[in-house]
């Protein structure tokens, strides 16, 4: 019997043990390719993360072949294969039968490599690389489109998302990491096809989303599912969420210029950005009260599903912008309290670009001249005075307990106050 192999080690396959594993299998007399999204890859010049086999050797002779394999969907001829430090993605050329679903087909045959790529969803995702003999293996146009810088679906695109529905944000996500254009007919199937994205599971879409909405490219991204009415479907469990999306007012195109961010981060900025629009904003308090806050969470939590982690971040950034928003002007320990939270960062990124898009300059406008110099200052000391030392000066524990403390902690803060006995002394006079 194999020994189990973990396929969360997938990620650590290189091109190396691929090769081994590939060229065992030609040994053995059957046809082997490296397939998919690593053969695309190194035809752009990028580093392949992934570097999947394909053979006409069926699932069972593969686990013969190799003494440590694992058949994760070996219905559908995939099987994992341990070489060196590296589990390998192993899959028997197939044709697929009908999708049911709308999500994976009911059943699949094997067959040669022609009728593998034809079934797949994109033609820069259906090329073959012949390591051996050092050729591309293309029977559906895949190194034209790269050339043209094109994301096309292979045969008809109503045929491919009517099959599988996450096709539509894959090719989404595609055109935004690349920076190519969809082909005008696969356009079109995706805007036919956008409501049957319902049909899919919120993790799914979540998962989609994680890998697009948090790169240096989601602003592309983010025009592209509105563009394709995806969005609207996606995010229909907020509150109002509009039927198009204006491109200028979109918080994504000054987040984090060039830099990857948080998926809690980003929604905490799809969350604001589907508000805003067609409205005339010049305050967005309204939309960051506590109860709005966590109607948009809950709202996203039942979108996609996201994580404990995930939502808790959401709703951490907008509840510290929240917090510093709630007066004009914020008071200096309000300035304070804001920079010293964790995730003060990502909040401040998130307002300047609300402020970037002409939306609430006051006081954001204001705070980010400030920004630099309340950053030189201890934001976050320690108290002088916590709540055993207040019961030993004589008080008793109550409602008013905490807002006494806090009350001391922002005289600390703004310096009205320096020394314990001050603090003492100041509680008293609340």
């Amino acid at each position: 019997m194999n020994p189990p192999v973990d396929p969360r080690l997938k990620p650590l396959c290189t091109r190396d043990d691929a090769l081994a594993v590939l060229q065992r299998l030609r040994k053995a007399g059957h046809v082997a390719y490296f397939a998919g999204g690593c053969v695309r890859d190194v035809l752009l010049g990028l580093d392949a993360k992934d570097w999947d086999v394909a053979t006409d050797a069926p699932p069972p002779r593969v686990r013969e072949l190799f003494p440590s394999t694992q058949a994760v969907g070996a219905a559908f001829g995939v099987i994992l294969v341990r070489s060196g430090r590296s589990i390998v993605e192993v899959a028997t050329f197939r044709a697929d039968g009908v999708y049911e679903d709308g999500r994976r087909p009911s059943s699949v045959r094997f067959t040669s490599a022609e009728e593998d790529a034809r079934r797949r969803d994109f033609t820069i995702n259906g090329l073959f690389l012949d390591p051996v003999e050092d050729r591309i293996i293309d029977f559906v146009g895949g190194r034209d489109d790269l050339a043209a810088r094109r994301i096309r679906a292979i045969g008809s695109p109503s045929e491919r998302f009517g099959e599988d529905h996450l096709r539509m944000l894959r090719a989404v996500r595609f055109a935004a990491r690349f920076g190519f254009e969809i082909e005008s007919a696969t356009a079109a199937a995706v805007l036919t096809h956008a409501p049957k994205i319902k049909g899919i599971s919120p993790e799914r879409i979540g998962d989609e989303l994680r890998l697009m909405l948090t790169p240096a490219t989601r602003d592309l991204a983010w025009v592209l599912l509105w563009k394709l009415h995806l969005a609207r479907e996606i995010f229909r469990f907020l509150p109002t969420v509009p039927a198009m999306m204006d491109p200028t007012r979109s918080i994504f195109l000054n987040l984090e210029k060039g830099h990857p961010i948080s998926l809690g981060q980003s929604l905490a900025a799809a969350c604001l950005c589907i508000r805003i629009q067609g409205e005339s904003l010049n305050d967005i308090r309204p939309l960051l009260t506590k109860s709005e806050i966590s109607r948009s969470v809950r709202a996203m939590r039942q979108a996609l599903r996201i994580s404990n982690d995930e939502s808790d971040e959401m709703s951490q950034i907008q509840a510290n912008m929240e917090s510093l928003l709630q007066d004009t002007p914020p008071t200096l320990a309000q300035k304070k309290r804001f920079l010293a939270n964790p995730k003060s960062s990502m909040s401040r990124q998130l307002m300047e670009s609300i402020a970037a898009v002409g939306l609430h300059q006051d006081p954001i406008s204001d705070l980010r001249k400030e920004w630099p110099s309340l950053s030189l200052q201890d934001v976050a000391p320690v108290p002088l005075l916590d709540g055993d030392e207040l019961i030993a000066a004589g008080f008793s524990a109550g409602p008013a307990f905490r807002r006494i403390l806090d009350s001391v902690y922002d005289a600390q803060l703004e310096g009205r106050i320096s020394t314990k006995e001050e603090a003492i002394a100041f509680a008293r006079t609340l």
